[in-house]
């Protein structure tokens, strides 16, 4: 990978970004990521995600992917883990980590998921990760760039509606 380090639990990217985790933090939220895909529901896909998210609080909060014979109502690990934070209260994130089962590359979060995360900030970290362990760091913004977010519903418009 290009602008991969390798350190003691795999492969990092170094970037500027606004929490600085150590490196043992991000291995405890990659492997909490690992367990939580455990617990993933994907009789169709065989493809499981798990997700670790840490709140500005330090709580952590695991999902994983959910599927449902209706394709479209399945939900992916992210938004699971991002969803169970909101309901307990939490809207302020410093980092996820997203593990998968393949070996020979990341798991990168989907088109939804990005802009989900994005709903909640753009600066906080997110690391994506192979099975064993190593991972590349992004910023949200990073990963959708040029984005859509609260504040655009605030800007001027043309016209305003009543």
């Amino acid at each position: 990978m290009d602008g991969v380090k390798s350190g003691r639990g795999g492969a990092h990217r170094e970037n500027q970004s606004s929490t600085q985790l150590s490196q043992e933090s991000v291995e405890k939220l990659i492997k909490q990521s690992q367990e939580a895909k455990e617990h993933a529901y994907c009789p169709y896909s065989k493809f499981r995600v798990g997700a670790a998210l840490l709140t500005s609080d330090n709580s952590i909060f695991t999902g994983c992917n959910v599927e449902n014979a209706c394709y479209n109502l399945g939900v992916c690990a992210e938004r699971n883990a991002m969803a169970k934070a909101v309901s307990e209260g939490k809207k302020t994130f410093k980092a996820i980590a997203i593990s998968s089962d393949m070996s020979d590359r990341i798991i990168t979060p989907c088109g939804g998921c990005r802009q989900f995360m994005r709903e909640f900030g753009s600066s906080w970290d997110v690391y994506m990760s192979k099975a064993d362990g190593s991972y590349k760091k992004m910023t949200v913004d990073e990963l959708l760039p040029l984005s859509f977010g609260p504040q655009e519903l605030t800007r001027t418009k043309v016209t305003d509606l009543p």
